[in-house]
């Protein structure tokens, strides 16, 4: 198993309020990615905070190849033991399990190399978008929250992760370092979702 790399130690990141899962977070690239995944239809604290959860189920570190060689039911009932990892836990377990296959098979089982090899920030954001369970969107967050709070800014990585790698821009996780910025988000989400149902319900008239 290939160790991790990093150009510097990562600094803490505070996604979730539980120091112990963010501290995973800060200390795991996988951890991080998992989490990232997990990011949708629940709120991002329960995601983010999820794979220590989930470490502490399996009672080992969270490794790529042990993930991705896993019995799917088998992983599955994992995350769907009370309280549930997700809101999708069988679902969202296959996602975890496919991200872990491509970490394992593409990037030698170390999750770092998605961003420590990649040339510039173009293909940076490739290489997030083509991992399972990142879509456009949270490839550009994710590019994001590297550039923001991890210090991996290739050429180019903020016009990769436009418009959420804008200073002070507070569009998403990327953004958050407190409970204060976690709110400021919180509050530019709903806007621009309140903004969005006002338009939709003009285009219909």
């Amino acid at each position: 198993m290939a160790p991790r790399r990093s150009a510097k130690p990562a600094p803490s990141l505070r996604l979730t309020g539980d120091t112990e899962a963010d501290g995973l977070l800060s200390a795991s690239s996988l951890a991080l990615l998992i989490g990232m995944v997990l990011d949708q239809q629940v709120p991002l604290e329960r995601a983010f905070a999820a794979p220590a959860e989930l470490a502490r189920r399996l009672g080992r570190d969270l490794e790529a190849g042990d993930l991705a060689t896993a019995e799917p039911d088998a992983l599955a009932a994992i995350f769907s033991r009370p309280p549930a990892l997700h809101r999708y836990p069988r679902s969202m377990a296959g996602r975890v399990q496919a991200l872990c296959r491509v970490v394992a098979e593409d990037y030698r089982g170390d999750p770092a190399r998605v961003w420590t090899d990649a040339g510039d920030g173009s293909d940076l954001l490739a290489r997030v978008r083509a991992l399972p369970g990142f879509g456009d969107q949270k490839a550009r967050i994710f590019v994001a929250l590297l550039g923001k709070q991890l210090g991996v800014r290739p050429p180019g990585w903020e016009a990769a992760s436009a418009p959420f790698g804008e200073p002070g821009s507070y569009r998403s996780v990327a953004d958050i370092v407190d409970e204060a910025s976690l709110e400021r988000v919180r509050a530019t989400k709903q806007a621009a979702k309140a903004a969005a149902t006002v338009d939709g319900a003009t285009s219909r008239r």
